[in-house]
């Protein structure tokens, strides 16, 4: 018993933290606060089922209380209701309104379904993303521009993107809260996808399926660019970096340790994260400040950061072969990936 009411006694304050926590929260990372029309369209439907949800316990829960109190037995009065089971009218009537309802919910259901099924990889005003998902980072490849990044997707406001999503190792999942989604990634299977952002703004993505060790951590940012920025951004792209003769000898360990599986260039997608525009970018790995001290301790040790990465430890104290000297010059040449 008194473990009951130390239970009532917490009740109150459980229901505080929980509206309290509902407006916690990245509003980049929220499918509640749309930024493109899929979104704007899914949320949509969202509100069209809450809504009659709504309104179908809001019927029953009157009509159950109107009979609790219309039909309750009272003093002295010993009479037996009207029964009305068997009534045609009644059992007309709820049939033929939960039919309504779900014809109300069916219709923009189905038409937004195949609305958002769409494959826009046919249509030559879109543009073409191909995303790769890794353990436990994205690759984005912009196959009629000729150019590949990762971890950071630029796409132009108002102009539909066509995906193609595929898995290199395991079943991931793409999402874009922000902008709709989500579909899964998987192995030897292509899936489709389309999104359109209506302000310039970047937005938050996330592996939405169980997919290893860090799964949590694997994130990537979407962001949105006026036309003429994008060109701009694309024409950068295709620049070789110049490499300064201070970071000549970073360049050097880099090739020697870390070619074999970053490109550095705009069009090389390599097995490991493309580094083109590599300075440029606000976080390292997805998830940690793009600072050269986190680069440092990346470079180190990867498992440290994202515990089941497949990139080596290259620190001497982790097991590899690079002092802290080595380290810091290959630091110096990635500041020069713009």
């Amino acid at each position: 018993m008194s473990q009951l009411k130390k239970f009532w006694r917490l009740l109150p304050l459980l229901a505080v933290m929980t509206f309290m926590l509902t407006g916690c929260g990245d509003p980049t990372l929220s499918a509640l606060k749309p930024k493109g029309p899929v979104a704007s369209e899914q949320l949509f439907l969202m509100k069209l089922s809450l809504f009659i949800m709504i309104f179908v316990v809001i019927v029953v829960f009157a009509i159950y209380a109107y009979v609790l109190v219309r039909y309750r037995k009272r003093a002295g009065d010993n009479s037996i209701p009207k029964q009305v089971e068997g009534s045609h009218v009644l059992e007309i009537i709820w049939t033929v309104i939960p039919i309504l309802l779900l014809l109300v919910l069916a219709v923009p259901t189905v038409s937004y379904t195949f609305k958002h099924s769409k494959n826009y990889n046919q249509d030559k005003d879109a543009v073409h993303v191909k995303v790769t998902a890794h353990q436990f980072w994205w690759q984005f490849e912009y196959p009629d521009l000729g150019i590949a990044t990762a971890q950071e997707l630029v796409i132009p406001k108002d102009k539909i993107i066509a995906f193609d999503v595929v898995s290199a190792d395991v079943s991931h999942a793409f999402w874009v809260p922000s902008l709709g989604g989500k579909v899964d990634t998987n192995p030897g299977i292509r899936n489709t996808l389309y999104l359109q952002a209506d302000e310039i703004a970047t937005f938050q993505g996330r592996c939405t399926e169980l997919c290893g060790a860090s799964h949590a951590l694997m994130n990537f940012t979407v962001t949105s660019k006026s036309q003429a920025d994008f060109d701009a951004w694309v024409n950068k792209m295709k620049t070789p970096a110049t490499v300064p003769a201070t970071a000549q000898k970073g360049e050097e360990l880099f090739k020697e340790n870390c070619m074999s599986c970053h490109a550095v260039n705009a069009s090389g997608p390599g097995v490991a994260p493309n580094l083109k525009g590599f300075a440029d970018r606000d976080t390292l790995a997805g998830i940690l400040e793009h600072t050269p001290e986190n680069m440092a301790l990346w470079i180190h040790n990867p498992q440290e950061q994202k515990p089941g990465n497949k990139m080596p430890a290259f620190g001497k104290e982790a097991g590899g072969k690079l002092d802290d000297g080595q380290i810091n010059e290959i630091v110096k040449y990635l500041q020069t990936l713009k």
